[in-house]
Formats: C-alpha cells, sequence, structure tokens
C-alpha cells in the first residue's frame, strides 16, 4: 500500500519516510546521517559542496500547450520538450524509490489563505526538509489531515541529470511544469533552488488573479504604514526591512492584492557574510540558535561560527523561521502599502543615497532593476563593477513577460498613492576600491525619514545626470553624502563615471522600451544630447 505521505508524487517505495518532523527530529538525524555538524550555539551547518549559489542556467519550463503562448521564453525560462519533462520526472521517481529514507515536508506558500497554495516537498536529506520548513509556512496539526498538495517538489540533490536523455545542459536540472504543477530538482544541494522555484510557482500563478508578485522584503509601522523594500542580492533588503523600530512581515517575497501585502513565506535566507553583530543584530542572533540552517558558513572545531570566512563563497546564507526576528508582524499580512522602496548597491558610487521618484520614474526603475556587483561577491567579476540589470528585481525568478509584473506596480502606485524612493546602499564618494561603502547609519535615517514622513518636507534638488530629486539637507547626515558629486574628490572622474552609467541605463532601457507608455519613456534616464 502506497504511503500517504508520498500521495501524488509517483513516487513508490517501502522505505522508511520522515514526514513533517520538526525541527528537533530533522536535527537529530541530519547530525546522526552525517549531513553537517552544530554550531556552537546549535544552529545546523550544511556544506553543499559544488554549487554554492543557484544554477541559473540549468533552470527549465515545461513547453506545454497549455502556458506556451505567456511564457516569457528566452534565458530565464529555456523550453523543455514536454516528453523530455516527463522522462526527467520518470528518471527522479525512480531515483527516489530506491534511496533508503526519504523525508516530506506539508507546507504552505502564502500568508493569505485567499492566495495561498499547498506545496509537498520530497527529499533525501533531513537538512534540506528543515530548510523548507523553515522556508515556508508551517500548517497547524490539524490542518495536515488530508493534506492535498497543489505543487510538488521532486528534490534529487545527488541524482544527475543527462544532457543527452534529458535535453538540458549539464548533470544539474531544475524543472517546472506549470500545467503538470511538479518542480523537479536534481544535480544541486543548493537549499535556495527549493524557494526560488516555489517563487516563480507564486510569480506564475498570481497576476491571473490580479494579484502583484514581488521579490521584496516588507514591514510595518506601529501606525500600520506598510513600506516595501525591492532589490537584488547584497543591496540590503533582509537588513534594511530587519528595523527595530518596525515590524518585518517578511524579508524575500510578497504579494500585493488589493486587501494589502502578504508574505509568500514563513521564514528569511539572509546572506551573512561579514555579518555584523552591531549593525545587524536581528539576524545576528537569528543565526546563532538551535533551528537556524547555516548554509557554507565557516566554524572552528568548537562549532563557533567566523561570519568573515568566504572559503566556500561569498554567498553565505542563514536560513531561520521568522518569529525567529523578535518583531514580527504576526500572521505575514498587512495593509496597502504607504512606501515602496527601491534598493541599489551602486559600485560606481554616482547614484545619491536617497531619491523620491515620481510614478513613471518609478515604474522606469522598477523594470530596469539595476545593482552592480564587485570583485569577490560573484564568480566571473572582474577588477571592474559590472552593472546588473534584473527586471522587476528579480527577472529570475519571472515566468510571464515582464511588462505584465510593471504594469500591475504602475497600477497599484497610482490607484493608492504609495511614495517611490530609490535608495543606494552601494559606494560613496568613489567608484568601488576608492571611494567607502555608504554607512547604514546613514541609510537608516534617510529611510526613517521617507517612511515617518518627514523627509517629504525637507527641500528637494535636481541631479543633472540621473534626473533623480534628491534632498538638500538631511538631519544627521552630511550635505556632501547627500549629492554623490560632492563626495567625490575628483569631480571630472565622478561626471565621467556618472556618464558611463547613463549610458548603460539607456542600453538597458531598449529592452523593455517598447512596452511602456510616453510617461516611463520621459522619465527614462538618458545621455546629454
Amino acid at each position: 500500500m502506497s504511503n500517504p505521505a508520498l500521495a501524488g508524487t509517483g513516487v513508490e517505495t517501502s522505505a522508511p519516510i520522515h514526514a513533517n518532523l520538526t525541527a528537533a527530529g530533522l536535527t537529530a538525524l541530519a547530525i546522526q546521517r552525517g549531513e553537517g555538524r552544530l554550531s556552537a550555539d546549535g544552529a545546523f551547518m550544511a556544506v553543499t559542496g559544488q554549487h554554492t549559489g543557484r544554477s541559473a542556467q540549468d533552470k527549465f519550463v515545461a513547453d506545454d500547450a497549455e502556458v506556451t503562448n505567456e511564457v516569457w521564453w528566452g534565458k530565464v525560462n529555456q523550453k523543455l520538450a514536454p516528453e523530455k519533462f516527463a522522462g526527467f520526472v520518470a528518471r527522479t521517481q525512480a531515483w527516489l524509490a530506491t534511496r533508503p529514507v526519504l523525508f516530506t515536508q506539508d507546507l504552505y506558500a502564502g500568508a493569505d489563505p485567499a492566495h495561498r497554495i499547498k506545496v509537498r516537498l520530497v527529499t533525501t536529506n533531513a537538512w534540506h526538509a528543515m530548510f523548507a520548513r523553515n522556508m515556508f509556512i508551517r500548517p497547524e496539526r490539524a490542518e495536515l489531515e488530508g493534506f492535498v498538495p497543489d505543487f510538488t517538489i521532486l528534490h534529487a540533490p545527488e541524482f544527475e541529470a543527462d544532457p543527452a536523455i534529458d535535453g538540458c545542459r549539464s548533470k544539474t536540472l531544475i524543472a517546472l511544469s506549470f500545467a503538470k504543477k511538479l518542480i523537479c530538482i536534481a544535480g544541486t544541494s543548493y537549499a535556495g533552488e527549493i524557494k526560488k522555484s516555489i517563487f516563480t510557482v507564486m510569480n506564475w500563478l498570481l497576476p491571473a488573479k490580479g494579484v502583484l508578485p514581488m521579490h521584496c522584503s516588507a514591514n510595518v509601522g506601529k501606525a500600520g504604514d506598510v513600506a516595501l523594500f525591492f532589490g537584488l542580492s547584497g543591496t540590503g533588503k533582509t537588513t534594511l526591512s530587519s528595523d527595530p523600530e518596525r515590524a518585518l512581515i517578511g524579508d524575500d517575497e510578497h504579494g500585493w492584492s488589493d486587501h494589502g501585502v502578504f508574505n509568500f513565506e514563513g521564514g528569511c535566507y539572509a546572506k551573512v557574510i561579514k555579518l555584523s553583530r552591531e549593525a545587524e543584530p536581528q539576524i545576528w542572533a537569528a543565526s546563532h540558535r538551535f533551528g537556524a540552517v547555516l548554509e557554507n558558513v565557516v566554524a572552528d572545531e568548537h562549532g563557533n561560527l567566523d561570519l568573515d570566512d568566504n572559503r566556500y563563497t561569498e554567498n553565505t546564507r542563514s536560513c531561520y523561521p521568522v518569529d525567529f526576528i523578535p518583531n514580527i508582524h504576526v500572521g505575514g499580512q498587512a495593509g496597502i502599502p504607504k512606501n515602496v522602496v527601491m534598493l541599489t548597491a551602486d559600485a560606481f558610487g554616482v547614484l545619491p543615497p536617497i531619491s523620491k521618484l515620481t510614478p513613471a520614474q518609478a515604474m522606469y526603475h522598477y523594470l530596469s532593476g539595476y545593482t552592480a556587483r564587485v570583485a569577490g561577491t560573484e564568480k566571473g567579476v572582474g577588477a571592474e563593477p559590472q552593472a546588473t540589470f534584473s527586471t522587476c528585481f528579480g527577472a529570475p525568478f519571472l515566468p510571464r513577460h515582464p511588462e505584465v509584473y510593471g504594469k500591475m506596480l504602475s497600477e497599484l502606485v497610482a490607484k493608492y498613492g504609495a511614495d517611490c524612493w530609490l535608495v543606494n546602499t552601494g559606494w560613496s564618494g568613489g567608484v568601488y576600491g576608492v571611494g567607502k561603502r555608504m554607512s547604514i547609519q546613514h541609510t537608516r535615517a534617510l529611510l526613517r525619514g521617507a517612511l515617518d514622513g518627514s523627509l517629504a518636507k525637507v527641500e528637494f534638488v535636481t541631479d543633472p545626470f540621473f534626473g533623480l530629486s534628491i534632498p538638500k539637507h538631511v538631519p544627521g547626515v552630511p550635505d556632501n553624502v547627500l549629492n554623490p558629486r560632492e563626495a567625490w574628490a575628483d569631480k571630472a572622474a565622478y561626471d565621467a563615471t556618472a556618464k558611463k552609467l547613463v549610458a548603460m541605463f539607456e542600453q538597458n532601457f531598449e529592452t523593455f522600451a517598447g512596452a511602456v507608455g510616453e510617461d516611463v519613456k520621459a522619465a527614462a534616464i538618458r545621455s546629454a544630447a
């Protein structure tokens, strides 16, 4: 007789199934099985081997007839023939059936019951099950009775895909079928693939229901005012939304409906390289306790963490339940956003620390999704910063055309009158290697002013290069920090670097210029004639 924990997964086995174990049981089994070790504080530490980040080039989407006309095909969503998908799934199911033990977790994605989905994960490792349990929303025990998943994840990190058979690129394959409601992951132990595969699913499902899915963090003030923080990895999205003065709704993925904002997840997945106890006390504390899962973090023989050590990767991670943050907004749902913040880590050092955006500029910067990568944070990045444009601040996870999401954000901002801001958490006073990283204290001070409404009352001036409105004076922040050109000793070098970035914005705009209105075209950053 089939094990009910595997119902709907296509996996038939007589091996023991550990279904819906809690953190204590999963940690004990992970240690017993040699999957990793404990830190001195009791966090579980795993090392993922070859893959220490997402394998974006190995993500494929089944080209099912029901969805083919709506998918944004290309580098992000590579086509996989339905018969290839079916064959890969069958081989993965057969391989999972031979494992001596399997772990399953039944979880929710989406805090709003009107828009949540049920997810069943089948995996070979206790620590991956614990990661998923931390990351998604944990149903009450009574809700597990008769649990029927909307989407299933077959997670086989030790199984290898075969390009000749499966029609993929390498031995790693992350394959999704929206029609079959199935995700199959093989050849990578990096746990972020589990998280982001479900984010991709939510990005597929929600627009059809009139809900905007967003790659953003969110928090709420004491007055009930909600703020969204868009940003790519390394821009401070998790750090800045974990504010002692505001309650955290979630750190990475949310939906915006006409009823308000809701978290997709029940946990946080924070980047912890060089994490400071002083600057980021909440994330630091959450990562130093039992129940957290640490990925590729280094510790000494006694388990004392060294968060500065990047021997495995710069992309060290901590995954913990959202309630490990002390001032959490219980329930993961809040009202309509009052402020929309777009974060960038400008390694060219030419963007202001904060600017107020018009609705048209907000749409432009949302579709641009700019940040800059620097040497040491990602493989293949040389000494010079590299501009990165990831539309909607989440291109790798968008199964539909970007303009679908851009149009929805524009309409919601207009409908509810949200204030929009561009915040640079990157460099000031010079390019990366010359200037300094923006002070987190200055960033927090400027954000507080934006969110409490006081910043709107100061005098603004227009930046000549990017057309951005920047505050002239803000208490507690030096004037030469507010105006990036003034922070550079070499003004001619600033001008040259700013022009260089303007040209990059201009070139990127060509990729979406045809899908936007005249107001956004007028707000676009352009080189001076």
